[in-house]
């Protein structure tokens, strides 16, 4: 047993030293000792004491080899009024698709200012485990992605897998390399079920067949059949249409996809495969025309967009707190229609002329807010697929309504049970009524009050729950908040750098 946890260890030490982009030589110099030392480290062959295992923690910059490292909670001190500016961050739902996509490539795939999440965390680990050679290259988050001649799915990190629900769309890059494979079930957020038949009814016109068994997805793969007229895609959903566009990427041929996502993360695949020699037409609208190649082999490097569900949670941030912030770098052609109703629900605030994001397509611009009293929409408010309001920005609506005078109802009919996560706002003071699974109504104002919670197990839902203690008399703490790491960059540190006051702690 004891062996087996030394084996752990020096597993964790070795993934975290490539993930910081160090050679066994290079940790060795940074601790003063020899990489032969390192090497009987990371295979599990040396005893570490206290003090070499903090030392390594620290040079490697990860907890993955703390001691006692329990869960990370969130201590919020306001009420707040934030000011300054910030950039808006590359697109994590973007990131993810894309270091699916490099699986395309035999070359080497270089992807600039990735967001550095858990959620890539993972994907990196479970690209590691296959033989994928990952490696940061400096501090701006640039990242170097090398595939192996052979991908080796034996040693998979199934652990990592199962904590990103992104794994799935491995589906449709690697039915193009293997006969037969074997994925486990995705996870990531608890949102109710999803189904994963949309990616089946996608992937099987490439000879795709998967049947679920024990814990994990088994594929296999009939060279035999190809697409014979158009895909029709039974939802417009954006990782259904991903799996799509990799799949057809790699098919020597024309492959139609009707009724495609034309969200942001969908658009930065198309302009990646682009870049990769694959003809896309008709980007950004819901009719795809994908010329696939029957190999791809180029050395690459691309530039994914910003986030605009970023940039929603820190206008939200701006709104709730009654702050006037300058918001860069937002991906307006996104978050076009979420501004349209907050202009409507009295939102003032000023834009810049657009400009272009580095992919060369995205359109960007600054927004600065200005203190506004809102008032309630008069209509619902409901997600839709893009052009609609963004399915990822509606949770941002309940914290805005809380503080909008009237009643505001949201529409979540996407997710089993997001919805409702959002009563959690009552504990801070909020007037939230669950109407269903689906459907909320909010009133406001609120006068809101700092409260300890657990952090909802919902991304979108524990960030909202985050901006409205910042608006919270006294103080407040969130407890549990590894999802948010999953989606966002340093979220509580910049938010502290426009003038909150959020303190990162654990228990002892």
């Amino acid at each position: 047993m004891a062996t087996d946890f030394k084996g752990r260890i020096g597993h964790l030490i070795r993934d975290a030293r490539k993930h910081r982009g160090l050679t066994q030589h290079q940790l060795a110099t940074l601790l003063g000792t020899s990489q032969s030392a390192i090497n009987r480290i990371e295979k599990g062959h040396q005893n570490l004491s206290l003090e070499m295992l903090a030392r390594i923690g620290e040079a490697l910059d990860s907890e993955i080899v703390a001691l006692g490292a329990g869960p990370t909670h969130l201590r919020v001190t306001g009420p707040t009024t934030l000011s300054g500016s910030i950039d808006v961050k590359t697109s994590k739902n973007a990131g993810v698709a894309l270091l699916c996509a490099s699986l395309l490539n035999r070359g080497r795939t270089t992807l600039r200012k990735v967001a550095r999440i858990e959620e890539v965390n993972r994907l990196l680990e479970v690209l590691n485990s296959l033989g994928v050679q990952t490696k940061w290259l400096n501090d701006e988050n640039d990242l170097e992605i090398i595939p192996p001649k052979e991908l080796d799915l034996t040693h998979m990190d199934e652990d990592a897998a199962r904590r990103t629900r992104s794994v799935i769309m491995f589906l449709g890059p690697l039915l193009h390399r293997l006969d037969t494979f074997d994925l486990p079930y995705a996870g990531g957020c608890n949102l109710g079920t999803r189904t994963v038949e949309p990616h089946m009814s996608a992937l099987r016109p490439f000879g795709l067949e998967v049947k679920a068994t024990e814990g994990s997805y088994h594929a296999q793969v009939n060279r035999a059949i190809e697409p014979v007229r158009p895909i029709v895609l039974t939802e417009r959903g954006d990782t259904v249409t991903e799996n799509a566009l990799m799949a057809a990427a790699l098919h020597p041929g024309t492959t139609i996809i009707r009724n495609a996502s034309s969200n942001y993360m969908v658009q930065d695949l198309c302009f990646y495969l682009q870049r990769l020699g694959v003809e896309v037409q008709g980007i950004g609208t819901t009719t795809l025309t994908v010329s696939g190649l029957a190999e791809i082999n180029v050395d690459v490097d691309y530039s994914p967009s910003e986030d605009p569900i970023e940039a929603m949670s820190l206008l939200a941030a701006a709104i709730v707190t009654k702050s006037s912030i300058t918001i860069r770098r937002v991906p307006i052609e996104f978050l076009e229609i979420e501004l349209a109703l907050l202009e409507e629900m009295g939102l003032n605030y000023d834009r810049t002329d657009e400009y272009v994001a580095a992919n060369g397509n995205t359109r960007l611009v600054d927004l600065t807010t200005r203190p506004s009293d809102l008032h309630a929409p008069l209509d619902k408010i409901h997600p839709m697929p893009f052009p609609g309001l963004n399915i990822d920005n509606l949770p941002f609506f309940a914290v805005i309504a809380a503080v909008a005078d009237g009643q505001t109802y949201l529409h979540d009919w996407v997710y089993d049970n997001r919805a409702i996560y959002l009563t959690d706002l009552n504990k801070l003071g909020g007037h939230v009524k669950l109407l269903d699974p689906h459907r909320v109504m909010i009133e406001g104002p609120t006068h809101w009050t700092g409260a300890e919670l657990m952090c909802p197990p919902a991304l979108r839902p524990a960030v909202v729950i985050l901006l409205a203690m910042l608006a919270c008399r006294g103080t407040s703490v969130l407890r549990g908040t590894y999802v948010i790491h999953r989606g966002y960059e340093d979220l509580a540190e910049r938010l502290n750098e426009l003038g909150a006051s959020i303190e990162t702690f654990r228990d002892i």
